[in-house]
């Protein structure tokens, strides 16, 4: 083996004996003239009617520095568009038919609000419907997939960036296309600027009231310049783009002050990005009020619980409690192999360590969790019934309720990447920031079947060669999660001149933008050869290596 994943340091990026010091708590004039100097942001509001793609949209506003905000459309009333007050609306796609009596509708005050609205696909359907159009079902006009949109004599600065003149008449845009029903008549005041084979009123707008309706969906990459359509539309809505890390910087940290005030915070630390930001920021924001709880379950990769220590409680200056709790753990989990009754035990167990160490702190009044804002909108159902089990191995859930806290969250407007962004704003390293996700269970769940000690151990280790493979050849960054997984079985190997009977290793590494889909890295044989063989030859306990090509779907990410 090569040596640990325990980073000095150097290797985390802060300089030899970097202490951060604590920042000292802003009086309350301070953290009210923050407040009175924030940035009052323009809102843009995505009304949600229940595509698999929203957050798409939302992904692509926030890389135009715009802040939006998804709710769902049975959410959105009058009175709720009044108090949100957005300066622009866009309408999702959506599984329903306008045609069945009953189906999602906009709320009607929004075609008087007097702001820009843009529809997509089922969003096109129902403001055509609201506004005195026509949608009908069948007839040979249901498009999936791939299709191409073609101007009309009309143009609009909507359409800036597309079809370019030197196309002349052949002029054309892919687009992706996913709808049933289609739209036979367009409301008064609507004209028509694209059409395609099945579409005929591909693109519509009305100008004079701000109505833009797509039936394609621009957020999806199959859709080349999708990205220009929406920055024209937040451009002809009058959006600033401030929508900024470093504003969302100084506002969380006097929302956070706002909200804490003198009160002690406890933080469940997990030592993942989402978790560690969130320390980081609320620790600039009340100093020695916060203290971390890291709970320790012997499920973590080789040297995770030394790096996590080292960096938060020696480098950030941090109160941390490092509640090493592997034997409960381990002992509890002995003879389980189900990998859902995994989750829940060590979500259970999780739960109770934390509870009992944060006891320790005395007085606290809050918890601070890394929640962001994928979660956020996963809890919430746009049908308004309960929603699917995401994630059962949420660590603090139920911990809110059963000590009696409230919620710190200041990352539950963001997504992953803009977590990231963060991160590099409040000058955490890089190598830390870029880290792949790293599970909840932990190596529970890359440890199909039973659990043992030895098998955790044989794992870590094999893990650790893979990732520094990786490493060396340089394609860390290029890869969105790897890992490897010891699985269930033996095999037969021949070392020197004798036979072995060892475990058989499982390495994975995808590809991805948000871990919703996702597809294998295409290593070439030789890194896999050589990976294969650093293995077998380093780790005792390994005698054969295979590479998982499953995309997902149909499997998961994690090899459980």
């Amino acid at each position: 083996m090569q040596g640990p994943l325990v980073e000095p340091a150097a290797l985390l990026g802060f300089p030899k004996n970097f202490r951060r010091k604590t920042r000292p708590l802003a009086c309350d004039s301070r953290a009210q003239r923050l407040r009175d100097d924030m940035t009052h942001h323009d809102r843009l509001l995505i009304i949600d009617f229940g595509s698999q793609v929203t957050q798409l949209i939302a992904r692509r506003l926030r890389e135009l520095n715009v802040y939006c905000e998804i709710h769902p459309y049975n959410r959105v009333d009058d009175a709720f568009l009044a108090d949100f007050a957005p300066k622009a609306v866009i309408l999702s796609g959506g599984p329903d038919s306008v045609t069945r009596e009953g189906s999602p509708r906009a709320p009607d005050a929004l075609w008087t609000f007097g702001v820009p609205v843009l529809g997509i696909c089922y969003g096109q359907q129902t403001m055509m419907q609201q506004l005195g159009g026509l949608v009908e079902h069948g007839h040979g006009t249901a498009e999936f997939g791939r299709a191409f949109v073609t101007p009309t004599a009309l143009t609009h600065p909507i359409l800036h960036g597309w079809f370019p003149a030197e196309s002349g008449p052949l002029a054309r845009e892919q687009v992706w296309m996913s709808h049933g029903d289609h739209v036979s008549r367009i409301a008064p005041g609507f004209a028509v600027y694209g059409t395609s084979p099945n579409a005929p009123f591909a693109i519509t707008a009305d100008p004079s009231r701000h109505f833009y309706a797509v039936q394609f969906h621009p957020e999806v990459h199959h859709t080349p310049k999708g990205a220009q359509l929406y920055e024209n539309f937040v451009k002809l809505a009058g959006f600033k783009g401030d929508w900024t890390m470093g504003a969302y910087r100084a506002e969380a940290i006097a929302k956070i002050r706002e909200q804490v005030g003198d009160a002690k915070v406890i933080c469940g630390l997990s030592g993942g990005v989402d978790s560690s930001v969130a320390a980081v920021l609320i620790h600039e924001a009340i100093g020695d009020q916060l203290t971390c709880v890291f709970v320790d379950h012997g499920l973590l990769r080789l040297g995770e619980a030394e790096q996590v220590v080292t960096m938060f409680r020696d480098h950030y200056n941090m109160p941390l409690i490092h509640a090493e709790e592997s034997a409960l753990f381990l002992g509890e989990l002995e003879g389980v192999s189900d990998p859902e009754v995994k989750r829940k035990t060590i979500g259970r167990l999780f739960i109770d360590v934390f509870q009992k160490h944060a006891a320790a702190v005395g007085g606290a009044k809050f918890l601070a969790q890394g929640t962001l804002y994928p979660d956020v909108i996963e809890s919430v159902s746009f049908s308004g019934g309960p929603s699917v089990t995401i994630k059962s191995h949420h660590n603090v859930g139920g911990l809110p309720e059963k000590m009696g806290l409230k919620l710190v969250e200041p990352l539950r407007e963001l997504f992953k990447d803009e977590v990231r962004a963060l991160g590099r704003e409040l000058g955490l390293p890089a190598s830390f920031i870029g880290r792949h996700p790293f599970p909840g269970p932990g190596l529970a769940i890359r440890c199909p079947g039973e659990i043992t000690t030895e098998k955790l151990d044989i794992l870590r280790r094999a893990d650790a060669v893979y990732i520094d493979q990786i490493r060396k050849h340089g394609l860390y960054d290029e890869i969105w999660q790897a890992f490897a997984a010891i699985l269930p079985m033996k095999t037969v190997g021949v070392m020197g001149d004798g036979r072995t009977y060892d475990f058989a290793l499982a390495l994975r590494a995808v590809t991805s933008v948000d871990g919703m889909t996702a597809d294998y890295y295409p290593f070439t044989h030789d890194f896999l050869g050589e990976t294969a063989t650093r293995i077998i030859n380093e780790v005792k306990g390994i005698n054969r290596v295979f590479y998982d090509c499953t995309s997902k779907p149909p499997g998961t990410i994690e090899l459980e």
